[in-house]
């Protein structure tokens, strides 16, 4: 039986399946950010207080991680999909789209799928969808969960939820923080967490290769469409010259964003690390109010998001990309 929608059916669904459920598998979307990574350590956490048989599945290429989630304790991480996996129930974290896993083995006929998301254009793939676009991020339906099966997190936990909150809130600068973004972090600071701490490892600590990049990836920022499409190209020779990561292009996009007149950022950067079924460059989106909505656009080309922040991967090159997005933006912005 399929329970769909963010109401109380499928809320109650969600919390039988984990009463009720012995194993259970939780994995997010390639490339996890810190809502990915931290809804799935808070989950675990959570199961495993319940006295469930909870692994994280996470593919090989996913590490190492983004230097500012290295501390966290993935302790229950796998790297190859477990072998009873048509036992367990598959809990999806923060993914939009079945597609953003490319692991194959967890689309299997018969899957039991928990579908536990915020994004809006969510596809409803799980057999149970817990899809809620009014919370901040996946961590604070995580965080309510917790609360409705009546257990206090510990500090791991908190830690854990609070990663998420911060990141997809934009350290609570995003349309998206609401009054609740607001209560999750007071009840989570009360339960032990050091915030100072926490934020000094996400976002302190800069490798200067992070910095060398980001200063490559100003110095080719493109105006299109009377400026308010901004658009920067990070290409493979940029991440070989500063030594710097894929991940370390976290970041670049916002400061686009904040340029004088900018409607819709744009960051366009080559795969620096193969992925199967990905393109050769990623796009990653933000618009500055809700005039266009780049979960639609990036739609168009396969990927997904949010109306303010989304992304997707492709083959085209700069020029198509620059057209296609060009493009989309002017019909957004054309009058009625």
């Amino acid at each position: 039986m399929r329970t769909d929608g963010n109401g109380g059916g499928a809320r109650a669904a969600a919390l039988q399946a984990m009463r009720e459920g012995e194993r259970f598998v939780l994995v997010t979307h390639e490339g996890p950010d810190g809502d990915a990574l931290g809804s799935l350590v808070g989950m675990h956490r959570l199961l495993r207080a319940l006295g469930k048989d909870s692994v994280i599945y996470m593919a090989p290429e996913e590490f190492p991680l983004p230097y500012e989630y290295r501390f966290m304790d993935l302790d229950g991480v796998v790297t190859e999909t477990p072998a009873d996996i048509d036992e367990r129930t598959i809990v999806f974290l923060d993914c939009g789209n079945i597609d953003r896993n490319p692991a194959q083995a967890l689309k299997h006929a018969g899957a039991r799928i928990l579908n536990v998301d915020h994004h809006h254009d969510n596809t409803r793939f799980g057999t149970i969808d817990l899809v809620d676009p009014e919370a901040s991020c996946t961590a604070e339906i995580v965080w309510e969960l917790m609360g409705e099966l009546g257990m206090d997190p510990s500090v791991e936990m908190a830690e854990a939820l609070y990663v998420g909150l911060v990141t997809d809130t934009g350290r609570f600068m995003y349309e998206n923080t609401g009054p609740r973004a607001h209560e999750m972090a007071a009840a989570l600071i009360a339960a032990g967490i050091d915030v100072e701490a926490l934020n000094r490892r996400l976002y302190e600590g800069v490798p200067q290769a992070k910095l060398e990049l980001l200063i490559r990836g100003l110095s080719q920022i493109e105006r299109h469409e009377g400026g308010t499409l901004t658009m920067t190209f990070l290409s493979r020779a940029d991440y070989e010259a500063t030594g710097a990561e894929e991940a370390y292009s976290e970041g670049i996009v916002d400061h686009l964003r904040a340029l004088e007149g900018t409607v819709v950022a744009a960051l366009v950067r080559d795969r620096i690390y193969e992925r199967k079924g990905s393109g050769k460059r990623k796009v990653s989106l933000r618009a500055v109010d809700d005039r266009v909505d780049v979960s639609a656009v990036a739609r168009l080309q396969g990927g997904g998001g949010h109306r303010r922040a989304a992304g997707f991967s492709t083959e085209m090159d700069w020029e198509a990309i620059v057209a296609f997005l060009s493009a989309a933006v002017a019909e957004a912005l054309a009058p009625a």
